[in-house]
């Protein structure tokens, strides 16, 4: 009888199991708020579920995790500094963060949060510069400027290893300084031999040869097919450009051409948390966006600071 009362209990429990569905899923956060902040502008995906984010104008940086909806401060930053978008090296557990006025980019150890280098890009006392977001591809990081027509290579040594610092003069249409914000936004092809650039001013999304820094339209303004107003982050994957589109608060999939040269309109995401999102990473089958809630203000004047967490 005990074995038979067992036995039930087990058939029970899985036929209860098969029943309760999508009801026993595990539910993942949808928003995620960086405690103390007080502004935001880049996020960028670690090891795992992990993420860090910046607090724009103070220059420090949260790390969280978009399964649990756990974030706390990760690195204060010493005065002076900014953090604008971010990017993770994750074999050599780097972390490179844009400075945006201050003419500098930050790398930090992405385990202990500890400076690895400071890199003076641009000088701001020659003219405006604003050192807006990074990626790294091709055995170094890149750096655009919103305020100048340049992108900064800082190579990345086998070890980990931090280069000097160099300039790629942009040329072709994404050279266009047409609004105090530019080039902003940037990603790769996987082989590294294309850098993808997001120019908010144009609304318009670029292809940049690393060697040449001749650029070429893809979608937006500058190129008919497709309309990208407020183009801001951008993430490439596979053929898949993810644009955050700020003040319009939504997130326009794309797919690309093979040859890079147009792009065709997939799907626009939307959500009501959505609050001037600026920057966008993956987690999975999720986009984690970072609300700046720039419509109160710049700097904003807003309380609270999060993490938008959506299906893409």
């Amino acid at each position: 009888m005990r074995r038979l009362i067992g036995t039930f209990s087990v058939a029970a429990l899985l036929v209860g199991a098969a029943f309760a569905g999508p009801a026993t899923a595990r539910s993942f956060p949808g928003s995620i708020t960086l405690p103390g902040a007080t502004s935001a502008e880049g996020i960028a995906t670690g090891i795992g579920s992990s993420f860090f984010a910046g607090d724009l104008f103070k220059g420090d940086i949260y790390r969280g995790d978009l399964r649990s909806g756990s974030a706390s401060l990760f690195r204060d930053a010493p005065d002076g500094r900014m953090a604008l978008g971010l990017k993770v090296d994750v074999p050599h557990n780097l972390l490179f963060v844009a400075g945006g006025f201050t003419g500098q980019g930050y790398v930090y150890n992405a385990r202990t949060g500890a400076d690895v280098a400071v890199l003076q890009l641009a000088n701001p006392g020659l003219g405006s510069t604003i050192i807006n977001d990074v990626i790294v591809a091709g055995g170094a990081a890149w750096f655009t400027d919103s305020a100048q027509p340049h992108l900064y290579r800082v190579p990345i040594g086998a070890d980990g290893s931090i280069g000097s610092p160099s300039t790629l003069v942009v040329s072709g249409p994404a050279a266009h300084l047409s609004g105090q914000f530019n080039l902003n936004g940037i990603d790769a092809t996987a082989n590294g031999k294309t850098l993808i650039v997001a120019h908010s001013g144009d609304g318009t999304v670029y292809t940049v040869d690393p060697r040449t820094g001749m650029s070429a339209a893809i979608a937006g303004g500058g190129a008919a097919n497709v309309a990208l107003p407020n183009v801001d982050g951008i993430l490439l994957e596979a053929g898949r450009l993810w644009a955050v589109q700020n003040f319009s608060n939504q997130v326009t999939e794309l797919q690309l051409s093979p040859d890079l040269s147009s792009a065709t309109v997939k799907r626009v995401i939307t959500n009501p948390l959505f609050e001037i999102p600026t920057t966008v990473a993956r987690d999975g089958n999720r986009l984690a966006v970072v609300n700046a809630k720039f419509d109160t203000g710049f700097p904003p004047t807003a309380t609270t600071f999060e993490v938008v967490v959506v299906h893409r």
